[in-house]
């Protein structure tokens, strides 16, 4: 008897595929084209378990589609610009590119044993200058059709790395990496005119059927459709009215003052004329850009002495304060408060005694506000205290409508639809991204760079030397060599854009790229028609938000520039969002480290025993702390390559999907894996033994083993088709059961066994391939044809019937699933328990449920 060893078996297929090169995507019109793409990764240099859940579920997608006739494309990259290559590079002294590499060659001899159904041949990294050369070429075509634009900005400076952070990059106010305070600082930025397509980004949601509904209102409320009141406030000076754009109008008559940001014209004028107001708008401009900084942030304010005329009651005056909470880009930068229903504007006044006036109550409270506001949904009933049109109760949404409705007939505002999501600001001051290919010259003012120029690469070195990442700031600031250049117009001395572009720029277009990677253009469209769009995208939930939505306006601004057909507009038709890979978390119990830090350990160096655990080497005791996300930082991560040498590649994947369903977190644990892997060498076992069995006569279990066949087939495909792979593996063990059970001949378990490794390939492809050689398949596995349940194999010709006496189950009949009533109620009445029951007398009622039940009233 041969024994299961998945290091042989492995390879041995692995080298298979490569040398038949069984996944390499060509275009073939005769076939229906499937495109599955997992979320490319980071190079961090470490693949993890969440890795091979990700890339996994792909696979087995992509493997089944292979198997039902479809050509498949499922391609694989790297997400390689950003700061954590910049970041080694400070600490190690080392360079972004040399480290960028190291990790993505150590990354893919990581993949590559887990038998994915990549096509090698079509990865690329997106710090790879024939792609970044390409994302180039689009910026230029998006700047000719007035895509992206130029202009003045607030943005987060960490003023240590003197660099532009991303919101995500700001932490408790300070830069992520140097930990210096945040300040608001006015640069000139580039900008993605995404805003334009805010109502049709959000009225195509409605088609994206097979997307998550959480994703999509996700989508929703980041777009953030709202309909409100613009009007303006007439100064008492005689000065410029203040517009204000508000969407709960309906509180208008409980305003205190009018606030303006610190950015605000009149708050700029002020400041060249005020020191006072100079030094506080400075102060402001130290807090962050975003919207959770500025809500946790102190509330501050600066009353400007101008004074409004209140629209409803000009006599009605009401201060202009410079307030640090409120954003210039979004609305008209100026608000006016409402601080009985909105915290923010009631801290604001309790802060500096300002009135608050309650403009609605709770129906049958009448209780003034304090220190909590009332703010109710828009849904919801109120008594409207102050209204002004008629109405005592209204929903908010009724209040604000008749607002609206009150200020435009008397000609003082109007009714404005705005949306909450701004232009995409793409300028980052950094090396390690793709540059921006435009030339600043004295003469021509801004000039895009020549096509033919293209790529604008990235310089390695400065006069010979590796650039030195430890001096802050932007090296291609001080780059001359690469910097200052002539003028692509006029050919005067001109300087490079040293800004180079945000990271998200890199992933929103490579679904794109993976369908020609080698074009001399952005797409090839004869390839982009045929392999476009995605049919099944796959990755987290963290990105449920910024990467989609900019890739569902890249591919619109793609279109436009000619780059996309049509009917890609919206990239990816199928959306699922999966589960964490989780795990118990290991804190020494008995000592700190000598910061007083806590000392986390790595699963392999604790053990389990006398009902606790311990530290191996030290025997010291463990806190457990219960499943959590895997985290570097906690130690709580198990390595692939570690699972893969203990194990083999199919038991992580088998155990990955077995546990949970996919879209919810699985908890890797030892255990689970041991019995991912017992049973699996239990299938092969099963396979060696049906191989020795002797040819003979028709077993006496044939039929009912090829009826359960069918069932399985039926089974384990509506779970592949539906993301139930848990559901599927589960059928999959029954199934594996009833072969190991059954008392058929030889012929029936081998086309069992083989119809099992059929079933089984998308998730373990080596031991299938294996089994199939074994038993005499023909060609590999994953070409041949996945097998279809026989419809008249699934009527069952037997069904059994619970017999309840008196309500009570007290056993059961199996019986012909179309035997008549009658004949049901004479097998009821002999059976043991019912004659017991009825010791000699006849039932008073007896009822039979057709494939259900019988009941027997004594």
């Amino acid at each position: 008897m041969s024994r299961y060893s998945p290091a042989e078996i492995e390879a041995r297929w692995q080298e298979a595929w490569a040398k038949t090169e069984t996944f390499k995507a060509v275009r073939d019109e005769s076939k229906p084209k499937y495109y599955v793409l997992e979320m490319f990764p980071y190079p961090s240099g470490k693949l993890h378990m969440g890795h091979v859940r990700n890339y996994t579920m792909g696979d087995v997608i992509a493997r089944y589609k292979i198997s039902t006739g479809h050509n498949v494309l499922h391609p694989m990259g790297f997400d390689a610009f950003g700061m954590p290559a910049e970041n080694a590079a400070m600490a190690s002294g080392g360079h972004p590119k040399d480290w960028t590499y190291s990790n993505i060659d150590t990354m893919v001899e990581q993949m590559k044993p887990l038998g994915l159904s990549l096509d090698w041949s079509r990865m690329f990294a997106t710090c790879d200058e024939d792609y970044y050369g390409q994302q180039q070429a689009l910026f230029l075509d998006f700047l000719e059709k007035g895509l992206v634009y130029r202009k003045n900005a607030v943005v987060n400076w960490d003023p240590v790395d003197m660099t532009v952070l991303a919101n995500e990059q700001v932490e408790n106010g300070r830069g992520w990496r140097s930990g210096a305070l945040v300040e608001r600082r006015e640069l000139t930025q580039w900008f993605f005119k995404i805003s334009d397509y805010s109502d049709e980004l959000l009225t195509a949601l409605d088609g994206l059927d097979n997307w998550p509904a959480k994703v999509r209102l996700m989508q929703e409320n980041w777009i953030g459709k709202s309909r409100g009141l613009e009007f303006g406030f007439e100064r008492v000076d005689g000065g410029e009215p203040i517009t204000v754009y508000t969407t709960r109008p309906d509180t208008l008559m409980g305003a205190s003052f009018v606030g303006i940001s610190p950015d605000h014209p009149i708050a700029k004028e002020l400041e060249a004329a005020n020191p006072e107001v100079a030094a506080f708008v400075s102060e402001c401009r130290k807090g962050g850009t975003t919207e959770e900084a500025i809500e946790t942030a102190e509330k501050l304010g600066y009353d400007t002495g101008i004074r409004v005329k209140h629209p409803l009651n000009p006599e009605w005056e009401l201060p202009v304060w410079i307030a640090n909470f409120i954003l210039m880009d979004y609305g008209t930068g100026a608000i006016f408060a409402c601080p009985a229903h909105d915290q923010r504007d009631l801290d604001f006044c309790r802060k500096y005694d300002l009135p608050v006036v309650d403009t609605f109550f709770a129906i049958g409270d009448e209780t003034p506000v304090e220190n909590t506001a009332f703010v109710p949904g828009k849904e919801e009933k109120v008594k409207w205290q102050n209204h002004f049109a008629g109405l005592d109760e209204a929903t908010g949404q009724e209040a604000i409508d008749v607002t609206i409705d009150f200020a435009e007939k008397a000609g003082w505002g109007k009714g404005v639809t705005n949306f909450r999501l701004r232009d995409w600001g793409l300028s980052r001051q950094r090396y390690w991204g793709c540059p921006i290919p435009v030339v600043h010259c004295e003469d021509c003012g801004v000039v895009p760079e020549k096509k033919e120029n293209l790529p604008i690469a990235l310089p390695y070195d400065e006069d010979g030397k590796a650039i030195d990442f430890s001096v802050p700031g932007n090296p291609l600031d001080r780059h001359p060599s690469w910097r200052d250049c002539s003028c692509p117009n006029c050919g005067a001395p001109a300087k490079r854009e040293t800004d180079t572009m945000d990271t998200f720029v890199d992933s929103s277009w490579y679904f794109a790229r993976f369908t020609a990677p080698k074009a001399d253009t952005p797409t090839s469209m004869a390839d982009a028609e045929y392999w476009m769009n995605v049919d099944q995208y796959i990755g987290g939930i963290e990105h449920a938000i910024l990467h989609l939505l900019y890739s569902r306006f890249f591919a619109r601004a793609m279109h436009i520039c000619g780059h996309l057909p049509e009917s890609a507009q919206e990239p990816f038709d199928a959306l699922f969002t999966q589960g964490m890979v989780t795990h118990a978390i290991y804190k020494n119990a008995e000592r700190t480290d000598e910061n007083g830090r806590a000392i986390y350990l790595y699963p392999a160096e604790v053990e389990e025993r006398d009902g606790g655990t311990f530290v191996k080497e030290t025997g010291e005791k463990v806190e457990v702390i219960p499943s959590a996300k895997m985290s570097k930082s906690k130690n709580n991560v198990v390595d692939p390559v570690d699972i893969i040498t203990a194990f083999g590649a199919d038991t992580a994947r088998w155990f990955v999907l077995s546990d949970s369903p996919p879209e919810r977190d699985v908890e890797w644990t030892a255990s689970g894996a041991e019995a991912a892997y017992k049973h699996l060498t239990r299938v092969w076992n099963l396979c060696d033994k049906i191989g020795e069995m002797d040819d003979g006569a028709k077993g006496q279990g044939d039929d009912e083993l090829l009826r359960e066949t069918h069932k399985a087939i039926r089974d384990v495909t509506l779970g592949v088709e539906s993301f139930g792979f848990n559901a599927s593996i589960a059928k999959l063990y029954a199934f594996t059961n009833t072969i190991a059970k059954s008392k058929a001949g030889k012929a029936a378990k081998r086309e069992a066994i083989m119809t099992l490794a059929q079933l089984m390939s998308p998730m373990t492809p080596h031991l299938a391939e294996d089994i199939w050689a074994h038993q005499g398949g023909e060609g590999l596995i994953v070409n041949a044809p996945w097998p279809k349940a026989d419809e008249a194999m699934l009527v069952e010709a037997n069904v059994t019937l619970p017999i309840q006496i008196n309500g009570k189950r007290r056993g059961e009949i199996t019986v012909a699933k179309d035997l008549p009533k009658e004949e049901v109620e004479k097998l009821a009445l002999a059976h043991e328990a019912v004659v017991r029951e009825l010791d000699g007398a006849q039932p008073k009622k007896m009822i039979v449920v057709p494939g259900r039940i019988v009941n027997v009233v004594v």
